[in-house]
């Protein structure tokens, strides 16, 4: 145990996302043909993580049974807690073994690591705030009901709060330049973990309603001015409606209601992660990003974490916490199209740091779409250490395919040569199976998730589907291409006007092995229907080279 001072350090402007910081050699974001990627050692890193159950890293011991069932599953990043109450047991006094000992793990199994920093906030509950923040009630106050009853939540209007977290927060950023400065294991942090308020939609103490009835903080109307046309539907017409005033109290300013007590939450803890992210960027400035709990159709703000950084809020968490890099989703839903398509925004970066609730074969699908189609730096499945034997294997093979593909989605993020194949699943768990076309200059390919229904006399005309589908589609010359995922049979067509047609030149299986294409067998006859479409098998994630051609 030593005993550290530390220095709260004000927030800061914020620094553009593409900016590299003094020294290059450190993990940071930058923009490359159109895509944001995390630059590691001066190279685009590409991560295939798993995020550890909140409980795994506080115990090196039971880590250390982790490790080579992460390696089995093709990981080369591992996303883990740091926990307040066990590198802070008394205040001002740090250990700092679990994360040393994390990282010594990491590095001894050629691993990245991104730490969530479990702070004053995970989903919402105060629950890895140490001890003497616990009894410290009268000091570390917590948010109130309505009622006036006190929730085991830290109010985020409570400068002794974000002191304590602040200071505990630059001494492990301060650890980690001293430690891993060098080495750069450490690529990433997230601030907080699944910030909102639950089960009410905004604090109701004493700070928190003598703060709601103040006016609209100016940074937040200035922000919202600057932006007023590019702002969140709901927010613009509830600012609309009461006549883009600035000046005003909350309610004035926006309405009341819970809507209103939402965006009151958005900006307080917005502001407190913001300013902790602040006080630890200046000590060692790695990126640093905030995850989202997501919303249940119907939901109201408190029945789920009421102003966390979700897509209806995103102006908000922008103007309260400039040093926040990007904001993630946690998607745990059926949807996970229409949940990744709100957070892949242009020109920022994309992750995706929880996942689950599927098979192991749709997190290795889902994965492969997010990596093509949103420019993801990086996914990963919630708990990867309690997954099944068959799940595990699932998510290893397509783990697999994605580190040999590596070099060439890396390249390819972002040139608008490379696609994503997932069909569309709704929150009820319904599933679109229609075809989806893409356009690769002279050809139209047709991803189709339904087997073809075979052409020999007698078999039956209905088509089956398989459980599991998604893939991605990289075109590298004018008639070239690689394919990979399962559960996919494609079909080429022209893209254009005309009476030519598309005909299959070769397909090869095969594998990277150090970078070097090694072909296995030439799939044609049988395996393409007599050159008639290119299938990606059922229950396996493979690779497939195909060259095409036109003719009349």
């Amino acid at each position: 145990m030593v005993n550290v001072a530390v220095v709260i350090i004000l927030l800061l402007p914020g620094v553009a996302l593409s900016a590299a910081p003094p020294d290059a050699s450190m993990p940071h974001l930058a923009q490359r043909h159109g895509a944001i990627q995390l630059i590691v050692g001066g190279q685009p890193f590409l991560m295939r993580a798993g995020e550890l159950e909140n409980s795994s890293a506080s115990s090196l011991p039971y880590l250390d049974t982790l490790w080579p069932r992460l390696e089995a599953m093709h990981f080369n990043a591992v996303i883990a807690p740091v926990y307040w109450n066990l590198i802070e047991p008394q205040q001002g006094r740090f250990d700092f073994s679990t994360v040393d000992g994390l990282i010594e793990g990491a590095r001894a199994h050629d691993m990245r690591l991104v730490l969530l920093w479990f702070g004053s906030w995970k989903n919402s509950m105060s629950s890895y705030v140490p001890a003497w923040v616990k009894r410290g009630a009268s000091r570390y106050p917590r948010a109130r009901r309505s009622d006036g009853t006190p929730m085991e939540i830290l109010s985020a209007l409570d400068q002794a709060n974000l002191q304590a977290d602040s200071a505990a927060f630059v001494a492990l950023m301060k650890h980690l330049k001293q430690t891993d400065g060098q080495r750069h294991t450490v690529v990433m942090v997230q601030v907080e973990n699944e910030v909102g308020m639950i089960p009410e939609a905004r604090d109701h103490g004493p700070l928190a309603d003598a703060a709601f009835h103040a006016p609209v903080p100016k940074a937040l109307t200035d922000y919202l001015s600057k932006h007023k046309e590019n702002l969140a539907p709901e927010l613009e017409a509830a600012w609309r409606a009461h006549g883009f005033k600035t000046g005003a109290d909350w309610e004035d300013t926006f309405g009341a209601g819970e809507r209103t007590d939402e965006l009151f939450t958005a900006w307080t803890e917005g502001r407190y992660t913001g300013e902790v992210a602040a006080a630890g960027k200046a000590v060692y400035p790695l990126p640093m990003y905030v995850n989202a709990a997501l919303i249940r159709p119907g939901k109201r703000p408190g029945e789920y974490p009421s102003g966390g950084p979700l897509p209806h809020l995103f102006d908000v968490w922008r103007a309260a916490a400039p040093a926040v890099d990007f904001l993630a989703p946690d998607i745990y839903f059926p949807n996970f199209t229409e949940w990744g398509e709100k957070y892949a925004l242009r020109g920022e970066p994309f992750f995706i740091p929880e996942t689950g609730r599927v098979s192991g074969a749709q997190m290795g699908a889902n994965g492969l779409h997010a990596y093509a189609q949103w420019n993801a730096m990086g996914y990963s499945p919630y708990a990867p250490e309690f997954l099944s034997p068959h799940d595990a294997r699932a998510v290893g093979q397509a783990y697999d395919v994605v580190e040999q593909l590596t070099p060439l989605i890396l390249a390819h993020q972002g040139s608008g040569k490379m696609v994503g194949m997932l069909p569309r699943t709704h929150f009820d768990g319904s599933v679109d199976l229609e075809p989806q076309s893409f356009v690769f200059g002279d050809y139209k390919v047709v991803a189709s998730f339904r087997k073809p229904g075979s052409t020999s006399i007698g078999a039956k005309v209905d088509a089956d589907a398989s459980a599991t589908h998604g893939g991605l589609i990289i075109q590298v010359g004018p008639n070239d291409f690689w394919f990979a995922g399962t559960g996919i049979t494609v079909y080429f067509e022209p893209s254009g006007k005309g009476r030519s047609a598309v005909g299959i030149e070769s397909i090869w299986e095969g594998r990277f092995i150090d970078g070097r294409w090694i072909a296995g067998r030439e799939m044609n006859g049988d395996d393409t229907n007599q050159g008639r479409h290119l299938s990606l098998p059922d229950d396996e994630f493979s690779i497939r080279r195909v060259t095409l051609y036109h003719y009349h």
